[in-house]
Order: C-alpha cells, then structure tokens, then sequence
C-alpha cells in the first residue's frame, strides 16, 4: 500500500465514462417531449452537477413549472430509457481511465461517488471490465441528497472504513471529480480533491487541490504526494 494515500473515491460521469454527452442527449429528447429546449451551454453552466432528479427540478423551478414529483419521477424514468438505448457497446472510457483505476485498486480500496443511476454504472464497469475493482458505489439515490451535498461522499467514504475494518483518514483520502459541484461535495465530506479538465476549465476547479487533464495524466505518486 502506498506510503499516504489511504483511498480514492472517484467521480463516475465526466472522471471515468464520457457520458456527459449521451447524457445532455437523453435530458434534450426528454425535455423536447414537454416542449422545453435545453440548450448544451445551460447544461453544462447549470445543471451538470445534479443527479437526475435534481436536473429536472432545477429546470422546473428555472423555467417556472408546475411539476409534481410523480412527474419528475416519469421524466427521470423516461430520460433514463433513452440513455440506455445509446449505450451502445464501444469505448465510452476517456483515455487511461481503466489503466489508472487498476493502479489505483492495486494500492488503496477505491469507490465510485456520483450522481448517476446505478444500473447506468454498474452496465458500463462491467462491460469494460472494471467492476471487481470499486468496493464501494455510491449513486443516485443512496443519500437523501446529492451532490453538492456531501452526503454521497461521506457514505462512500463510511463504506469503505468499514470494508477496511480500521479509521481512515480523510485527509489521505482522495476524491476525483470533474465539476464545481463534485469538488464542492467532496470538501465539505473533508476529503482531498482533484480536479479533472474533461468538462471544465481549470480556472472553474479552484476548489481542486490538484488540476489535470484526465487519469491518463494522473499518477498514484502525485496523489501520494497530495495527501502527505
């Protein structure tokens, strides 16, 4: 086990899975059957960091409408079959995800954090064969809030000090994520954070610790050297 580091708690959507896309696909054609138009520029500035349900909340309370909870619960349902229907088989990993994820598991437990829906996850780690790796998913719906609430953070990293069977330190844990939101989440569950440039700058990660372009660019001794 590395000298530091204790665990890596990773973001799943926009950090591992280049699904960002697929999903701002799935919320327009979902939308655009209720007559609302989500622009990519609004997905990105202002709703990437929710969960499903929170997405469409926000976009009911921005554009004023009157929409129960049984009927975002129906649009999340709905958005969810259409992203499973461009989930097709193929490379929906950004480039050295996979070979960082198995340095990081070869070294320190690892869990997923996110905001995604679990079956969403779970199809995606399985097919590229990473599923063995995570102890730990947290998604959308195991905490009664999501990011940027820390709760998804500290039930991943809760989960993983009991797999371990001893305390962890939080300030040798690390979390990766991609957006204000996650890094948000993360400091407030008192972990360390990087931040990853595949959906924003690195002038919008401030709160990271540590800036990269992409696991590919991210080795187990630069988090080593974060968390000493």
């Amino acid at each position: 086990m590395s000298s530091a580091l204790q665990a890596v708690i990773f973001d799943f959507d926009g950090v591992i899975a280049d699904s960002e896309p697929l999903h701002l696909k799935a919320f327009q054609q979902a939308l655009a059957e209720e007559g609302v138009v989500l622009e990519r520029e609004d997905y990105f500035s202002r709703y990437l960091g929710y969960d499903d349900v929170g997405v469409f909340a926000a976009v009911a309370r921005d554009r004023a409408l009157a929409w129960t909870d049984r009927h975002v619960t129906a649009l999340v349902a709905r958005k969810g079959t259409k992203l499973q229907s461009m989930l097709e088989a193929g490379e929906v990993l950004f480039p050295g995800a996979a070979a960082f994820i198995r340095a990081a598991a070869a070294e320190v437990p690892i869990a997923i954090a996110s905001g995604a829906l679990r079956h969403e996850i779970v199809q995606i780690v399985e097919s590229t064969g990473l599923d063995a790796l995570f102890r730990v998913i947290v998604a959308a719906g195991d905490t009664p809030e999501g990011k940027p609430s820390p709760a998804p953070y500290l039930l991943a990293f809760e989960q993983l000090q009991q797999l371990a069977g001893r305390p962890l330190d939080r300030r040798r844990c690390v979390a990766i994520e991609d957006s204000m939101w996650g890094l948000e989440s993360a400091r407030g569950a008192g972990l360390r954070c990087v931040g990853v440039t595949t959906s924003y700058g690195a002038a919008e990660l401030t709160c990271a610790e540590l800036v990269v372009d992409g696991l590919r660019t991210l080795t187990i001794p630069m988090l080593d050297e974060l968390v000493k």
